[in-house]
């Protein structure tokens, strides 16, 4: 889940709320939105590998 913040900057959250904090974590910021979208298709494929 992807979202443009203030700065101009786009944040990869996790899908899932997490349990410890209440909220999304934070998987990384990217200056553009593909570079996060390329980052969030990685870890998609990466959950899958276990």
């Amino acid at each position: 889940m992807i979202r443009k913040l203030k700065s101009g900057e786009y944040r990869l959250y996790s899908r899932k709320i997490d349990p410890k904090t209440g909220r999304r974590r934070n998987l990384g910021t990217f200056g553009t939105r593909e570079a996060a979208e390329k980052h969030e298709r990685e870890v998609q494929f990466f959950k899958r590998q276990h």
